[in-house]
């Protein structure tokens, strides 16, 4: 699926060398944003937007639940084996401390969204600045294991994952019949300033020398089981909410594309979820799934009411299922979503996909 256009990518952007700390050790690996990429940080706060308990994680090699929203790997973990790097710890664990800070660190908390107001039902969650302080904090504690040069040679060279947006849609805008963004701005309006502030995000990144960064779209937010169950009766997804997807995406990729021009280099990586979502939802048995539809483990319509717990109705093969819970994917289905980012073709990756930066950051 590889575009053969990215060969014209490839004589402007090694401008740039990459470093990695150690030659021959997999480059670092940073994450930030929501629940598809948490790998636990949510486990040490206050807060409802957890996922600690069965029968998360039932396929997790320990198939124990860890504070992933998924049946076992997430995103993250799966582009950590690609790498052949170990998982990063989530930043508020404990365990992640020494030479383990080596390998990067996982800075997201389920719940958050680009705007500080999203997700404030969750109380006590890493907003997306709250887990920008703490990647700063985390490079302070690293320059005092091997130095500050050293240390930016590592940022520099590492890859960076963030995973936001969805939930501006579904825990903000959409989260009430007439919410007080609703009443502020109509989707198209929203959406630019969900946009604008993503920016800013961006930047702030950028800054604290993030120079590889895969920036995620929202999936087909009208198509996942919790949206069905609100507003399907006969299976369609949801008009509203995927008309607000349509209207993401597009924007996220000209967004990075303008900031890559501003900084003269390909940093940010549009990764167009939507598109990439929509092969395995509207043709789900091409991808070996018996339903797009219906959640693994949920109940009511779809499976797609409440959270998913030990009382809830649960599949017994959950690679038939495109979704784990009312809004995840399930393990396969992310296996799915990460060979796209690796292997894409533009229409998916822009302005190339996550192999070819691989290619161009070991010249």
């Amino acid at each position: 699926m590889a575009n053969p256009g990215f060969a014209i990518t490839l004589a402007i952007v090694v401008i740039t060398t990459f470093i990695t700390y150690s030659d021959g050790a997999p480059r670092a690996f940073f994450v930030f944003g929501d629940s598809l990429v948490d790998n636990g940080n949510n486990n040490f706060l206050a807060t409802t937007a957890r996922a600690d308990s069965p029968p998360y994680g039932v396929d997790y090699p320990t198939h124990r639940p860890t504070g992933r929203f998924s049946n076992g790997l997430n995103i993250a973990d799966l582009i950590s084996k690609q790498l052949g790097a170990d998982p990063t710890l989530p930043y508020l664990d404990p365990a992640l401390d020494g030479d383990k800070l080596l390998v990067g660190a996982n800075f997201a908390s389920a719940g958050i969204g680009i705007l500080n107001d999203t997700g404030i039902q969750f109380v006590n969650i890493l907003r997306i600045y709250d887990q920008l302080d703490l990647f700063q904090q985390y490079q302070q504690r690293v320059s005092a294991l091997i130095g500050a040069e050293q240390t930016t040679r590592l940022v520099n060279g590492a890859l960076v994952l963030i995973t936001l947006g969805g939930n501006d849609y579904v825990n903000n805008y959409f989260l009430t019949p007439i919410s007080v963004r609703q009443l502020q701005y109509n989707i198209q309006d929203y959406s630019h300033v969900v946009i604008t502030e993503y920016s800013k995000i961006l930047t702030r990144l950028h800054d604290l020398g993030a120079r590889r960064v895969l920036v995620t779209g929202t999936g087909p937010l009208g198509c996942v089981p919790a949206e069905l169950a609100l507003w399907s009766s006969n299976g369609e997804c949801a008009n509203e909410l995927q008309q607000a997807s349509k209207i993401f995406n597009p924007l996220l990729v000209q967004m990075t594309t303008r900031l890559n021009q501003q900084l003269s280099s390909d940093i940010f990586v549009a990764v167009n979820a939507m598109e990439l979502q929509n092969d395995f939802i509207d043709k789900p048995k091409e991808f070996g799934f018996v339903t797009s539809k219906i959640a693994c483990c949920g109940q009511g319509p779809y499976n797609g009411l409440g959270l998913c717990t030990t009382a809830s109705n649960l599949c017994t093969n959950r690679d038939e299922y495109a979704f784990w819970d009312a809004f995840h994917p399930t393990e396969k289905a992310n296996k799915i979503i990460v060979k796209t980012i690796f292997t894409g073709s533009n229409k998916y990756m822009s302005p190339m996909n996550l192999s070819t930066i691989m290619a161009i950051d070991s010249l």
